[in-house]
């Protein structure tokens, strides 16, 4: 189960970090169909400063921010996707 935040208020530059998310998942469910992935888009000022972010749009992964102020790859997100995947199942297992 992964959990993918965009952080920002609305902005073009938000929906551009939202867009390089759904790619990244759309490759990573293609190895993994059965993924379960909840995508949310947080544009309340106060939810998205809970995370340490001076600059939108922000990405949280499973509650880690992983990028702040800029609009990352497609591998970036999937490396990070995959990382945070990992992740989970060696918590599961240990």
């Amino acid at each position: 189960m992964l959990s993918v935040k965009i952080l920002g208020p609305g902005c073009f530059n938000c929906y551009m970090v939202e867009e390089m998310v759904v790619n990244a998942l759309e490759q990573l469910m293609a190895r993994y169909p059965d993924l379960e992935v909840t995508l949310q888009h947080v544009e309340d000022p106060a939810e998205i400063f809970q995370y340490p972010i001076l600059f939108t749009p922000g990405l949280v992964i499973n509650e880690k921010l992983v990028c702040a102020g800029r609009i990352p790859s497609v591998e970036e997100v999937s490396r990070w996707l995959t990382t945070a995947l990992e992740q989970a199942a060696g918590d599961a297992v240990g």
